[in-house]
Formats: C-alpha cells, sequence, structure tokens
C-alpha cells in the first residue's frame, strides 16, 4: 500500500518509538491499547495509569487550554515518535498492468492469433509453392518480391492491435489518475480546528501530530482518536465503528473516548489527540483489511480484475462508494426507514469502516467501475444488441467465404486436394478468417466505453472551474435526468451573511437598528451578556480582510447576525466574552433540530443561577411568561399578548423575509439546586429581552437560475426550517412560487398530518396527493426532508420516476442527501457528514451552480448520443460492405488492417472529439430525458440509416464500375498476395472521406439544420479531424502494403473529398425529411420499464451486470463471492419489482466482502441479510438463485 504496505509501515513506527519512547510520558504502544477501551473500562484505566486527562496532557507535553506551542522540530519530532496522520493508500495500477488488462479484449484476442497463423504461414514456404494445380487464384501476376511482403499483413494487424491498447490503456490511466488528482484535492479541502500556541487555527487534516488539542463541534467527523478534556453535551454517533446508531453521551468522568471516523451529532468540546493515521481506531481497521487483501491477491491472483471485492481493501473504502449507506442517522426512526431500503445491505455492515473523509476513497478509483448509472445501463444493453448483430454477420461472412472457395475449387474446377497444396489452402483460409474477425472487430462499438469514459472525465474537469466537484462520476451524468430540485434556503439560495435589520424591544417595535440611547441601559446589558454568552465561542466577527469590504463572519451566521447587531449598538461583545471564558460556563444546551433553541446557564457572583435562552420565535416566546418594558422592568406577559405580538411583530418581519429570533433569560435559585436533566421544567419561565428580525439576501443569480431550471422542466422545492411566512417571502423573491399560481406551501406539522394514515404511518398515496403541488416545506426536521424525498422517489404517479437532486449542508441533511439521485452538498457552509454523503460538492455554495451541473449532466447523455449516432453510421456501412463485398468478390474491399484504421479514427478519436462538446444554454430549453427515453431516437435512427444508404450507393458504385469511371485496372479477384490496386484504394479512401465529413454532421442529434453552429468553440474537434485528414493523406499516399494502398492521383483525390462533401449537403436533405413520417423506425437502447420485464429477460439483464463477474469465474472464487451473488441477484430481482433504481442493487454489490478478512464478524450478519434478503415478499425467480 502506498511506498510501503501499511504492516511496514507499522513496524517502522514501532522501531522508531522503541528509540525515542522516553522523550514523552507514554508511548505510543500504551496510547493504542488505551483508545481500544471503552466506557467505564477507559475511565479505570486512565485512573490507574495516569490519574486524569491532564496529566496525560502534561506527559504529552501539551496544554489543555494553550495546545501544542506549534515549532517545526516539536511537530516533527511528534510525527516521528507517533506516526502521520495519514491512511497509505493502494497502489494504483500500473501502465503495464492496464495494457495487460486491455489486451484481455475478446476480439483483440482474436485478432492476435489470427495474425499470428497468418505470419507464421507467410514465412512458411511448402515445396509444392509453385505447383500450378492447387488453386485458381493463385495463377495471379505475382512476382518474387510480392510473396516475400505477405508477413506484412499479419504483422500490420499486430500493429494496430498494439496501438488500440496503447490508447485504451493511456485513457484508462490519465482517468485513474485524474480520479487520484480529484481525491487529493478533497483531502487537501479538508481541515480541522485545533489550538497551537494559544490561537485557534485551522489545519489539513493530516497535519494533525499526537498532542493537539482540537476543538470539535457538531457535524464534524473526527479525523484522529483522542480524549475529551472539556466541553458541553457532546453527542457523538460512532455507528461507523460500532454498527449501533444510538447516539453516545461523552463526559470526562464517564466515556471520554473519542474515536477517529465517527460523527459529532450535537454538542461542542475539545479533545487532545492520542492517536493519528494506522494507529487510529480506523487505522488499525484498514491495516487489517488491507493485509487481508494482499493475502487475497495472492491466492487469487486471475480473478483480481474487477472482482466484486478480492481485494477487500477496495470494499472497506466503499463506505462512501458503495451504496448511499447510513452515517447520519439522526434518529431510529430514521435508521428504521433507511433499512426498509436496502435491509440485506445495510446489515451486512457491521464492519463498515467509514474512514474519515481523509482517506476516504483513495481506492475508489477501482470502485468508480462498478457503479452502473442509466446511461451505462442503456449502453451495455445497446452494445450487447450491436455485438450479438456482429458475430452473427461475421460468422456468415466466413462461411460464405468458405464454402464459396471449396466449391469453386473442388467441385466446380475439380482439383484433387494435394498435400503440397495444404498450406496455401490453410493460407486462404486463414485469410478468410481475418475478414471475418474485421467486420467482427468494426460491427462492435468497442469506442463506446471509452467514449463514456472521455465525456465523464472531461466533464469532471470541466465542471471543477464550475465549482462543481464531482465525487461519483455517474451523479453528472444522471444530473441531466433531474426533474426535482430539492433545496436548502440559508446558504444556497441567500447569501448567508445574516444581518439585524429590525427589532423589538422595550415595547417598541424599530423598522432598522436602533440608536444605542433609545434603549433603557439594564435591557442594554441583559441583550449583550445574553447575545455574547449564549453562542459559540468559535464565532467571531473578524476586520474585513481588504478595505470597504464587508467584516468577514466565522461560524454559525445567525450568531454571527447576532454579533453583529451587538456591534451596530456600538458594545463590545468581546468583554463580556473574557470575563466569562468558556470554561466557567456552567451548563450548555446546545442547538439541535428538535430543540430549536440554544442556551447557556452561567453562575452569578452571588451563588445563583442565570440562563441565556435564544431559538425561533414562536417556540421561545411560548416559554416566555414575562416580559422587558421600556424601563427595562419584567412586565407579565400573557398568551393573549404573545397572540398580539405574533400578530404585529412577527407574522409582519416573516413577510418581509425576515428570520425572527426571540432573545430570553431567566433567574434560578442556588439552593435547592435545579435538575439540569429536566429540560421541560429548565427552559420555562422565560423572560423576554428582545425579538430581532434577520435578514438574509437572496443571491443576485439565484432567480435566474431557477427561472432557467423552470424551463428546463425541473421542479424547485424549498425545504427550510424557517417560518413559514419568511420561506413563502423568499420564494417569491425567488421565482419558485408565482402570486396566482397553484401550489402548495406547508409547515413540517401539516405536511405530516397530510400523509400520515389514522396509525400514523406514511402512505405512498396520500404523499402523492400532495408532492406535485408542494413548491414550499418550511418548519421541517431532517425527517421530514428524507420522508420528502423518499415520496417522491418512490412515487408512480407519473409515468417517468422522478429523478430527485437534493442540496444540503447540515449532518441532519444526511439522510435525504443519500437517499436523493443526486446530493450536492455545501462546501463551505457543509458540515464534514454532509459532504461524506453528497454526490457532488458545491464549492461555492451557489445555487446556479446546481443549474451548470443540469447542462454538464445534459451534455454528456448529448455526446453520447451524438458519438453513438457517427458510430453505428459507419459501423453499419463497414459491415455491409466487408459482407456484400467478401460474399460477391470473395474478398472484402476494405483490408482488415484499413478496417482497423477505420476502427481507430471512428471509434477513438471520433469519442474524443464528440464527447468534448462544450454545454450550450439550449441544452436547458428541452425537458430532461427520463429513465425510459431510448439512447437512439427515431430522429437519429433517421439520420444513420440516411447517411448509411448514401454511403453504400457510393461505394458498391465504385465498386463495381468504378474501374471504368476512373479508368483504372479492376481490383476485384485479386489473387493472394497480389499489390495493392488503385481502384480499392479509392473505395478505402472515399469511405474515410464520408466518415470525415459525416463526423461534423454527427455534432447535431436534434435534426438541427446548422452543423457548423459552435464548431470553433471546440478546438479537439478541429484538431481531430484535420489530424485525421492529414494521416489519411500519409496513409494513403505512403502507406503501401501494410495499408493495401497504392498513391493516387490529385483528380482522383479531389472526387474522394467531392463525394465526401455530398455527406454535407445529403444530411441537409435527410433533415427536411419529417421523423414524424416514418413510424416504421424503431428506437434502440432503451432501458425497459420494471413491469414489462419477462422474467427470461430480467436475467439476462442481471448477467449484463454481473459481467466483471463472469469472467471472474475461472480463478478460484471463495464462497462468499457466491453469497455476495445471490445477494445482488436478489436485490437487483427485488429492485427492479418494487420499481427503485437498480444503481442501488449495484453499488451495494461490494458490501459483503469487506467481511470476508474479519471472520469473527462473518458468521452471523451474512446469515442475517440472506434470510432478510430471502424473507423479502417476492419470490425469487430460479434462474437467479441458479446465477449464485
Amino acid at each position: 500500500m502506498g511506498d510501503m504496505t501499511n504492516s511496514d509501515f507499522y513496524s517502522k513506527n514501532q522501531r522508531n518509538e522503541s528509540s525515542h519512547g522516553g522523550e514523552f510520558g507514554c508511548t505510543m504502544e500504551e496510547l493504542r491499547s488505551l483508545m481500544e477501551l471503552r466506557g467505564t473500562e477507559a475511565v479505570v484505566k486512565i485512573k490507574e495509569t495516569y490519574g486524569d486527562t491532564d496529566t496525560i496532557c502534561r506527559r504529552l507535553k501539551t496544554s489543555p487550554v494553550e495546545g501544542l506551542p506549534g515549532t517545526a522540530p516539536d511537530l516533527e519530532k511528534r510525527k516521528q515518535i507517533f506516526g502521520q496522520n495519514f491512511i497509505p493508500p493502494k497502489k494504483p495500477k500500473t501502465f503495464l498492468q492496464l495494457v495487460w488488462e486491455a489486451l484481455q479484449d475478446v476480439t483483440l484476442i482474436i485478432l492476435e492469433i489470427a495474425a499470428i497463423i497468418s505470419l507464421g504461414l507467410s514465412f512458411y514456404h511448402p515445396p509444392g509453392e509453385n505447383n500450378e494445380g492447387c488453386a485458381t487464384a493463385q495463377a495471379g501476376a505475382e512476382d518474387e518480391g510480392e510473396a516475400e511482403a505477405g508477413w506484412i499483413e499479419g504483422a500490420a494487424i499486430l500493429l494496430s492491435v498494439i496501438c488500440v491498447v496503447l490508447v485504451t490503456a493511456f485513457n484508462d490511466w490519465s482517468k485513474e489518475k485524474q480520479f487520484r488528482g480529484l481525491q487529493s484535492r478533497i483531502e487537501q479541502e479538508q481541515k480541522f480546528t485545533v489550538v497551537r500556541a494559544g490561537q485557534v487555527v485551522q489545519i489539513p487534516v493530516a497535519e494533525i501530530v499526537v498532542g493537539d488539542i482540537a476543538q470539535v463541534k457538531y457535524g464534524d467527523l473526527l479525523p484522529a482518536d483522542g480524549l475529551f478534556i472539556q466541553g458541553n453535551d457532546l453527542k457523538i454517533d460512532e455507528s461507523s465503528l460500532t454498527g449501533e446508531s444510538d447516539q453516545v453521551r461523552k463526559s470526562v468522568d464517564k466515556d471520554p473516548m473519542l474515536l477517529s471516523g465517527t460523527h459529532v451529532m450535537e454538542g461542542s468540546g475539545r479533545m487532545v489527540v492520542t492517536a493519528v493515521g494506522v494507529n487510529s481506531q480506523t487505522g488499525i481497521i484498514f491495516t487489517l483489511l488491507g493485509a487481508g487483501g494482499e493475502e487475497e491477491e495472492k491466492k487469487d491472483k486471475k480473478a483480481a480484475d474487477g472482482a466484486a471485492g478480492s481485494n477487500a481493501a477496495d470494499s472497506a473504502n466503499t463506505s462512501l462508494v458503495n451504496g448511499k449507506m447510513q452515517d447520519g442517522n439522526v434518529d431510529a426512526s430514521q435508521s428504521k426507514a433507511k433499512q426498509q431500503d436496502g435491509a440485506a445491505a445495510m446489515e451486512m455492515q457491521p464492519l463498515k469502516s467509514a474512514e474519515g473523509g481523509d482517506t476516504d476513497d483513495k481506492k475508489k478509483a477501482s470502485m468508480h467501475k462498478k457503479e452502473k448509472s442509466v446511461l451505462q445501463g442503456k449502453l451495455t444493453k445497446l452494445a450487447v444488441q450491436i455485438g450479438k448483430a456482429g458475430l452473427v454477420m461475421s460468422a456468415i461472412t466466413v462461411i460464405i467465404l468458405v464454402l464459396y472457395f471449396t466449391v469453386d475449387t473442388f467441385v466446380v474446377n475439380q482439383k484433387p486436394w494435394l498435400p503440397e497444396c495444404t498450406p496455401i489452402y490453410v493460407q486462404y483460409f486463414v485469410k478468410f478468417f481475418i475478414i471475418g474477425v474485421t467486420v467482427l472487430v468494426v460491427a462492435v462499438p468497442e469506442g463506446l466505453p471509452l467514449a463514456v469514459t472521455i465525456s465523464l472525465a472531461y466533464s469532471v474537469k470541466k465542471m471543477m472551474k464550475d465549482n462543481n466537484l464531482v465525487r461519483h462520476l455517474d451523479a453528472c451524468e444522471t444530473m441531466g435526468n433531474a426533474t426535482a430540485i430539492c433545496s436548502d434556503k440559508t446558504g444556497t439560495l441567500t447569501t448567508n451573511r445574516m444581518t439585524v435589520v429590525q427589532v423589538y424591544v422595550g415595547d417598541v417595535h424599530y423598522k432598522e437598528v436602533p440608536d444605542p440611547s433609545s434603549i433603557n441601559a439594564k435591557t442594554m446589558e441583559l441583550l449583550v451578556s445574553a447575545i455574547a454568552i449564549n453562542s459559540a465561542y468559535t464565532t467571531k466577527i473578524l476586520p474585513p480582510e481588504k478595505e470597504g469590504a464587508l467584516p468577514k463572519q466565522v461560524g454559525n451566521k445567525t450568531e454571527c447576525g447576532l454579533l453583529g447587531f451587538v456591534l451596530d449598538l456600538k458594545q463590545d461583545y468581546e468583554s463580556v466574552r473574557s470575563q466569562m471564558p468558556e470554561e466557567k460556563l456552567y451548563k450548555v444546551y446546545t442547538f439541535n433540530s428538535v430543540r430549536k433553541s440554544m442556551s447557556t446557564v452561567i453562575k452569578l457572583p452571588d451563588e445563583s443561577f442565570r440562563m441565556y435562552s435564544k431559538g425561533a420565535s414562536e417556540i421561545v416566546l411560548k416559554k416566555c411568561c414575562k416580559i422587558l418594558n421600556g424601563a427595562g422592568e419584567p412586565r407579565v406577559f400573557r398568551p393573549r399578548d404573545r397572540d398580539e405580538m405574533v400578530k404585529k411583530v412577527i407574522e409582519p418581519m416573516a413577510c418581509d423575509g425576515l428570520r425572527t429570533i426571540c432573545v430570553a433569560y431567566r433567574d434560578l435559585p442556588s439552593s435547592p439546586e435545579p435538575d439540569w436533566d429536566n429540560e421541560n421544567d429548565i427552559l420555562n419561565d422565560l423572560t423576554c429581552i428582545c425579538v430581532v428580525g434577520i435578514e438574509d439576501p437572496v443571491r443576485p443569480e439565484v432567480p435566474e437560475a431557477i427561472r432557467k431550471c423552470q424551463r428546463a422542466g425541473i421542479t424547485v422545492r424549498m425545504v427550510t426550517g424557517d417560518n413559514i411566512n419568511t420561506a413563502r417571502a423568499i420564494a417569491i423573491k425567488c421565482g419558485i412560487i408565482h402570486p396566482g399560481e397553484d401550489f402548495l406551501c406547508l409547515e413540517g406539522k401539516e405536511f405530516n398530518r397530510r400523509i400520515r394514515n389514522e396509525k400514523g404511518e406514511i402512505e405512498q398515496e396520500r404523499i402523492d396527493k400532495i408532492w406535485p403541488k408542494l413548491r414550499v416545506l418550511a418548519r421541517s426536521s431532517p425527517t421530514d426532508k428524507h420522508t420528502l424525498v423518499k415520496g417522491i422517489i418512490d412515487s408512480t404517479h407519473t409515468e417517468q420516476r422522478q429523478v430527485v437532486a437534493v442540496t444540503g449542508d447540515g449532518t441532519n441533511d444526511g439522510p435525504a442527501l443519500k437517499k436523493a439521485d443526486v446530493g450536492f452538498a455545501m462546501g463551505i457552509a457543509g458540515t464534514d457528514v454532509a459532504k461524506e454523503a453528497s454526490d457532488i460538492i458545491l464549492t461555492d455554495d451557489n445555487f446556479s451552480s446546481i443549474v451548470k451541473a443540469v447542462m454538464w449532466g445534459r451534455n454528456v447523455y448529448d455526446s453520447i448520443s451524438k458519438f453513438l449516432q457517427f458510430q453505428l453510421t459507419v459501423n453499419v456501412v463497414a459491415v455491409i460492405v466487408a459482407f456484400t463485398g467478401a460474399c460477391i468478390t470473395q474478398d472484402s474491399p476494405l483490408k482488415a488492417v484499413q478496417m482497423l484504421w477505420v476502427n481507430l479514427i471512428m471509434d477513438t478519436f471520433a469519442s474524443l472529439a464528440l464527447a468534448t462538446e462544450p454545454p450550450t444554454e439550449s441544452l436547458l430549453l428541452r425537458k430532461p430525458y427520463g429513465r425510459n427515453k431510448p439512447l437512439i431516437s427515431r430522429t437519429m435512427m433517421k439520420n444513420i440509416l440516411g447517411h448509411a444508404v448514401y454511403q453504400l450507393t457510393l461505394i458498391f458504385t465504385l465498386l463495381f464500375v468504378g474501374e471504368k469511371m476512373f479508368q483504372i485496372d479492376s481490383g476485384r479477384n485479386a489473387p493472394l498476395h497480389s499489390p495493392p490496386s488503385e481502384h480499392y484504394t479509392i473505395i478505402f479512401n472515399t469511405f474515410v472521406m464520408m466518415q470525415l465529413f459525416n463526423e461534423i454532421n454527427a455534432r447535431k442529434i436534434h435534426g438541427e439544420r446548422n452543423v457548423f453552429d459552435g464548431i470553433f468553440r471546440n478546438p479537439i474537434f478541429c484538431t481531430i479531424v484535420l489530424g485525421t485528414f492529414t494521416i489519411q493523406i500519409v496513409i494513403v499516399q505512403f502507406g503501401g502494403k501494410p495499408f493495401s494502398c497504392s498513391p493516387l492521383q490529385l483528380d482522383q483525390w479531389l472526387w474522394c473529398i467531392f463525394i465526401g462533401l455530398g455527406e454535407l449537403v445529403w444530411g441537409q436533405v435527410i433533415a427536411t425529411i419529417p421523423t414524424s413520417r416514418l413510424k416504421f423506425l424503431k428506437e434502440a437502447g432503451r432501458l425497459t420499464q420494471k413491469e414489462e420485464i419477462p422474467e427470461e429477460e430480467l436475467n439476462e439483464d442481471v448477467e449484463e451486470i454481473d459481467h466483471a463477474e463472469r469472467e471472474l469465474r475461472r480463478g478460484q472464487i471463495l464462497w462468499f463471492r457466491g453469497l455476495n451473488r445471490i445477494q445482488t441477484q436478489i436485490e437487483v430481482v427485488n429492485t427492479f419489482k418494487s420499481g427503485a433504481s437498480f444503481q442501488g442493487a449495484l453499488r451495494r454489490q461490494s458490501s459483503v466482502t469487506s467481511q470476508s478478512q474479519d471472520v469473527a464478524n462473518l458468521s452471523s450478519p451474512s446469515r442475517v441479510s440472506l434470510s432478510n434478503a430471502l424473507s423479502s415478499p417476492t419470490s425469487l425467480p430460479p434462474a437467479a438463485a441458479g446465477q449464485g
């Protein structure tokens, strides 16, 4: 792994540590074994061995408050002794391995064999060589030199095979390289907050060392193991390591162990880092998996290629790729919902090492081949159909050639079979075989996978410039089919720069920030303390970076808005905080999606307590029983006062699109001390200080972006935690809703009431009544968001299944992001958990970047269609020419090497040229294609057949009367090894010219007239067309015997080009024929609807999907692979029936294998998963079971 295997890495660290052990008060070994304990065991161990966490900090030479000094030598020494915080990645495949993989292609192997036989025979001169009686065609005008050149054809085929292989390997290699580049970029972007020399700094995760004091907060993914030293209400989701979905509460005296790869679900605090990289809990699991993977590879060398998980290291890594698994289940009900999604796969996952984002998908490069998107599904199907047709054609060609030859030689001319003639006959048969293989090679569009890869890789690279960081390749193309976007409001549609613009304080509603003198001094003091103390101390407002810019907001944006309000009132919040440092806070109730408020308790000098509270106004006001009047004195605040305040203050603020937040406080006696765990009693009887209206302005470019989406047939829905009036006001500003239209705006409660039956269960029919009109869902919980997304995806209400994209930034958005077809996470405001669950990260948090993603997605789809339209025309023509030519003249007019060249330009170069077309705005003017739209539409079919007719007519004309037109010798019926004729060269040249000009036609697939539109925006296209033309000149003029070409005169060249140009004119003719008249044209490459698939066909589908695994059967396959296959099969069958997309099932495929190494975990979970899968209501078709 990496430059050294994990085990080497580990042993190297151990050697280091034995020599330096004395420098620090504890060795790596001790810390490592300490981190393996949990809960009370750990507390006891710390007490016995060290005393307390402060002692550990002292031994590690760090201060709980100041952190490490941060000097370079100190950090270097720590890295040497305790290791670095990174897990060495798996070695990428070398170029030679990729070449070897490319050579596995069946057609290429057949060609290689044919070429070698042909070579062998050309060097073998039998004694009866000059025997006149051998064969009729042998008696051509052949001089000695020509017989010597017999080897050239074989050599040329080999050469072209090598070209194809190198091109394929190079593409794979650059793809892998891009992928790793992408990965490392994701990793570099991952920063973590630590304290060094008393300063809070953000450093890259890989820079963290043992002894660092890290600040952890809600939404973080812990990058290393550590001990909790101080904090409040910290709750951790450890399901990624333990499989338990309950959140674990951390405290210094009960459970101080914080483990890498786990998620902070609530609260905040500090930890001292005790283990990093391969010594952290996640690292140890990786080491086990990595070592296991290597042993496995040795056993299983043959099967290793593309296995469902022969190197288990891959599958450990699929926690990300492998089906969006449950990471951030916010509560048990969601985890249940998730499990119903894919019960079988989920239960299989006790050891789902959710490695930190640090390593997360280093090995995903080898994984992404297993994900199959809609497009890939359609392509696989199409390629298989074409391949079968090609095979049949080539077989017929060979049979006809062989029969004709034998009948002609032995029956008509009644020649005896002479032993000395055998080699010559064999040579003929080899020649026929090569022609057959050539037909096959041309028929199979092996450029297809290449085109998809190039197109996706190119798009992904370009999307980086448009602020889309794509984490799963297929997300890019799925986005083109999106029909609905569920977007967050804050930060996505709005700028996320909160400013207080209205305030209700001391019985007065101010429409802008009031003059400080107009507010009573007592009220002012309470207000400033309440805001300064009751907010995260990491939230600050810093001076602007450059003159004239806005002050920089750091931390929670809502709190920044409130702190900004304090500064606008000419007050200073820093002084209040320095008097009451974070360590002195008595108790903190942190904000979460259930409380929707945050409260902090402090101890006053007279030993009594004061609690400050802030939160959503309608929630906090319900708990207030007093309010401060103009004189700063509390007066009674009754429910009817509250209703009046809601009407007069809160609703008008909300209708201006403001977020309303209420700030309140409560004094509590010192004795008896209140029961702090009884939240309901504590958070009550509050005194309201003020209500502020915070504005979060809509991003200027959003309304235009939303208009584009709506024009493109995509419905935008806003899902927000805000008040319904605020949400509606913002939705109108954005253009999500237009006054006077028929739409729904619901609150979470109302939404839940409408979709649940009497028993409180969610019913799909009820959701179907709501979602088509729903535009705004306000005051919604994360569960509501997940329910809505699942409801829309599972809906059979429309004839096309909806494809849903979701944006999210909070930890609580995890489940919805995973459920969606495409999850967008915010790069700036997003938490690690959200990024982990997403497919695409928006690096600028901007909604208009989503529109760019839609454009790129549709562009990928169109690029593939363009390529197909071009490719299939070539294939149809070449196959028919080779076939008929062979049958009528016993020799294909296009020779094997020429065919390979045609194949190379038409496959590889064309895929480059057409797959890199940049997207245009016009892509957004049409509706999404949907899942059932065929790849090849009627228009494309019309173009393919239309151009094929033109090309065939001309080629056959040239073939049969060409010699008369050009006054040259006929090339038909030439003997074996005869020199290349001008006649056939003209045919070859014309053929290539027609393809070149047709490549320009192929740029448009919707029947547009102007095929040159925007051609110069794509330099790659122009370069390739010109380059191909140049090489063609070289081949014809100087190719000679290897390419079976003889040089042509200028006038012959001009005729070839002229016939080629005719393609463009003919293209216009075809465009005038209305497609609607051509009812007989069939479409191809559609994914059929689940209901229409008969059982046998369905299993055939499963077979296609399992393509990589079929090749695996040669190797020795371990039993769990069989289990895995059955499981996948069942899942595929089930998902087809349940109507979910089958990507999910495929992505989960390798989840099983990650356990094979951890034998202890193996037996029970696998049993569970199988029984789960088998007990599902669908009966299992025998074929599916048989395949496993």
